[in-house]
C-alpha cells in the first residue's frame, strides 16, 4: 500500500495497543515510524530495474524478522522516553505495527514475501488497490481524533472505529473479488475459453469496478483475455455479457526466452502473467500483466536487442494512461455504463 496508509495503519495500531498508558502523540509517532520502516528497502538499488521490482518487499516484509526485530525497537523506543516498565507493551505495539505492514500489503497484487528469510516466494491476494481512499481514510480520522482528545475514551474508540471500518472494507474487498471470479469464469466458460488461472484486481482507487485477467489452459495458446466488471452492472443490465479484450502474450518468444535470468524471474514473480513483445528497433519488452490494463501497464522493462537478453542491465519505461479519460470511464463504469477503457479507444 501507499505510504500514507501505511503510516495510518501503524499509528492508529500503537494508539491502540497503547492506549493511555503514554502520551497519544508519542504512540502515533512511533506507529507512524513502525508502519514505515519495512518499505526502507526501496531506497536499495540492485543495479536493474526489474531487479529492484522483485526485491521490493522482501526481507524487510519478512514477518519473522520483523516480529525478531520488534522486542528491540520496543526496548529503545521505552529507554528513549524513560518507560522502561513499559518496554514490553511497546514491543508488542511496535511489532503489531511492523508486521501489519507486510499484511496489508499482501491484500494487494504486487507480490509480498512474507516468509522470507526461509523463502523468497511472493503472496498478493489482489483484493484492494494500492490506494484506496475508503481503506485509508476511516484510519486517519481515527488518529486524528484520538490524538487531538488526548487519548481520552472517546478519542480511543474513535481509533478502534477506524481500524474496525478499515478491517471490515479489507473483508468487503475479499467477498467482492470471489464474486466478480465467479461472474468471470462463467462467462469464460460460455465463450468457450480454457482459463488455465484467472487474477481479479480492482481498478484504481475503489472496489466498485474490477479487472479481470485469463491465461489460457493450454501453454501454446498465444492470447490472453481480459475484462472490466462492474458491481453496478447487475443492477443496470444484469443479461449484459462481459465485454472481453484478447490481446497475445507472445509466447513464441516467452518459449524462446524462457531461461533468461529477467523473464525467468517475472515470470516466478507474477505467477506467468507476463508478456514479451518485439519491437521495430529490435528490442524485446517484458510487461507485467497484473498491474495497469491493455495497453498500458507500470512494470514494462526493456530488456535490450534479443541477442542480448539477460547480460545487460534492464530498464523500466512504464505506461500510464491520461488521468482524464481514466477517472472518466472509470466513473462510467461505476454507475454500470457499458464504455470500454480509454485505451483501448485511442
Amino acid at each position: 500500500m501507499d505510504s500514507l496508509t501505511q503510516i495510518a495503519l501503524g499509528s492508529a495500531v500503537t494508539v491502540a495497543v497503547m492506549g493511555r498508558r503514554t502520551r497519544v502523540g508519542r504512540a502515533v509517532a512511533w506507529g507512524a515510524v513502525a508502519g514505515t520502516l519495512p518499505d526502507l528497502d526501496a531506497l536499495v538499488s540492485h543495479g536493474d530495474a526489474l531487479l529492484d521490482m522483485v526485491r521490493h518487499r522482501a526481507e524487510t516484509h519478512g514477518l519473522v524478522l520483523l516480529a525478531l526485530f520488534a522486542p528491540l525497537m520496543g526496548a529503545l523506543v521505552a529507554r528513549w522516553h524513560g518507560e522502561q516498565a513499559l518496554w514490553r507493551r511497546w514491543s508488542l505495539a511496535l511489532g503489531l505495527a511492523l508486521v501489519t505492514h507486510p499484511l496489508l500489503d499482501w491484500m494487494t497484487v504486487y507480490g509480498t514475501q512474507l516468509l522470507q528469510p526461509f523463502s523468497d516466494r511472493p503472496y498478493g491476494v489482489g483484493s484492494v488497490f494500492v490506494v484506496d481512499p475508503l481503506y485509508t481514510l476511516p484510519l486517519i480520522v481515527g488518529v486524528v481524533v484520538a490524538w487531538r482528545r488526548g487519548a481520552d475514551a472517546r478519542g480511543l474508540r474513535w481509533n478502534a472505529l477506524g481500524l474496525l471500518l478499515s478491517t471490515a472494507y479489507l473483508g468487503w474487498g475479499v467477498a467482492a473479488q470471489a464474486h466478480v471470479e465467479r461472474l468471470a469464469r462463467a462467462s469464460l466458460a460460455r465463450e468457450g475459453v480454457v482459463a488455465q488461472r484467472v487474477l481479479v484486481t480492482p481498478a484504481p482507487l475503489q472496489s466498485v469496478v474490477w479487472r479481470v485477467v485469463a491465461l489460457p489452459d493450454d501453454p501454446a495458446d498465444d492470447r490472453f483475455h481480459e475484462a472490466h466488471v462492474s458491481l453496478a452492472d447487475a443492477w443496470v443490465d444484469p443479461a449484459r455479457p462481459l465485454r472481453w479484450h484478447v490481446a497475445a502474450r507472445g509466447v513464441a518468444l516467452l518459449q524462446r526466452h524462457a531461461q533468461a535470468a529477467p523473464v525467468a524471474r517475472l515470470s516466478a514473480f507474477t505467477d506467468g502473467f507476463v508478456k514479451l513483445q518485439r519491437t521495430a528497433d529490435g528490442h524485446l519488452w517484458l510487461t507485467d500483466l497484473r498491474m495497469g490494463q491493455e495497453p498500458d501497464y507500470v512494470f514494462r522493462f526493456d530488456l535490450g536487442p534479443e541477442a542480448t537478453v539477460g547480460r545487460i542491465p534492464v530498464t523500466q519505461q512504464g505506461l500510464r494512461g491520461e488521468i482524464g479519460p481514466m477517472a472518466g470511464w472509470l466513473w462510467a463504469r461505476m454507475r454500470g455504463l457499458d464504455v470500454p477503457p480509454p485505451g483501448l479507444t485511442r
